[in-house]
């Protein structure tokens, strides 16, 4: 019984993901966005959100996060200040990328980029409901990537008064000089950003519920 419930399992994550890999970015960003996610596994201090299934949390300080799935590594970063301030910005797409849209849903909004770097590997990189997420992918698992990033972004609640509480006028200033969430880059700051907080921290904050 044990081997043909297995069975099964494997056919369904293999049907589904076969079903993404035949779909176009466009059907993959509306459904990323369109996805009701009810629930939340993971809930910080000002903020909560859901990790999908075949995905955890590696570590997280400062509204600065690292997931991964069983290839990739994501970089999550959380503006709370935007948030807070509802910060609206235009976005300009890049006609030299790869693939580069702005992307509205009901009342959220932000940004899609995929790039190509070197090694015929891709950046891609999405702000969305004042979050952002950077992969670094091969082409043939952009779109599981991009489905994957829409579906923790767009899952994110804000808790108003616990950000009020530990926001300050110092973060101001560090968030605007250190990352702007609105601005892609040629090269990924946030990258370089989580290298430098990493060499310079030792000690690693695991989560204990993560989400196999």
């Amino acid at each position: 019984m044990k081997k043909i419930i297995l069975a099964i399992c494997c056919i369904f994550f293999l049907t589904g993901c076969d079903n993404v890999n035949k779909m176009n970015l466009e059907e993959i960003i509306t459904t990323g966005m369109n996805r009701e996610i009810a629930m939340t596994n993971q809930s910080r201090k000002g903020y909560k959100y859901y990790v999908p299934r075949g995905m955890k949390v590696i570590d997280y300080t400062n509204y600065n996060e690292r997931l991964s799935d069983t290839f990739y590594t994501y970089y999550l970063y959380i503006d709370a200040i935007s948030y807070l301030n509802r910060v609206i910005d235009e976005f300009e797409p890049n006609v030299n990328a790869y693939y580069s849209k702005a992307i509205d849903y009901k009342d959220k909004f932000g940004y899609i980029e995929i790039k190509n770097m070197e090694s015929d590997k891709y950046l891609v990189e999405i702000m969305f409901n004042y979050a952002k997420i950077e992969v670094i992918v091969e082409e043939k698992d952009i779109n599981s990537v991009v489905l994957n990033s829409l579906t923790i972004l767009s899952s994110i609640t804000y808790n108003d008064t616990i950000l009020n509480n530990l926001v300050g006028e110092n973060i101001l200033q560090f968030k605007e000089t250190e990352f702007n969430i609105f601005e892609p880059k040629d090269d990924s700051n946030y990258l370089h950003y989580q290298e430098i907080d990493e060499s310079q921290n030792e000690d690693v904050i695991y989560d204990g519920d993560l989400i196999n």
